[in-house]
């Protein structure tokens, strides 16, 4: 069965809550982006690059069965981190989910304070990208 938003949420809370220290915290974000699976050189247009990030991002956005399916990549090994925790919570889901979702793991596991002004701006900007290419396609699809 497929989990909730919610319930990645929580998953990913309990993972960043094993570490004590911030440090600890950055590396598990650039282990995740290291795993994070490679995004197609093709797809890294500009059209696909996500504006207010000081470093370099792509987001690609497809929509198959019904839900919303996002591929991401960074030229910055944190940012692709991140960007990667957002595609695992809000990858595959129905538009109005995406729209909908809340993402209160960020703030829960202290993501804000911990990152730069630029890097939490380019946060921001990840998300209201995906939200909008969410929008969009309920507006299409209606």
């Amino acid at each position: 069965m497929n989990k909730t938003i919610q319930e990645i949420e929580d998953e990913i809370i309990e993972e960043f809550s094993i570490f004590d220290e911030w440090m600890d915290k950055y590396e598990y974000i650039i282990e995740l982006g290291k795993n994070l699976p490679a995004m197609d050189e093709k797809l890294k247009t500009d059209d696909r690059k996500v504006s207010g990030c000081q470093s370099q991002v792509w987001l690609n956005t497809n929509f198959e069965n019904g839900k919303v399916v996002y591929e991401a990549d960074s030229d910055a090994i944190i940012t692709k981190g991140l960007v990667g925790l957002l595609v695992r919570v809000l990858s595959n889901r129905k538009p109005e989910d995406i729209v909908n979702a809340k993402l209160e793991f960020i703030d829960k596991i202290g993501m804000k304070e911990h990152l730069s002004p630029n890097r939490a701006n380019g946060l921001v900007s990840m998300i209201k990208h995906m939200k909008e290419n969410a929008k969009q396609l309920i507006m299409n699809n209606e």
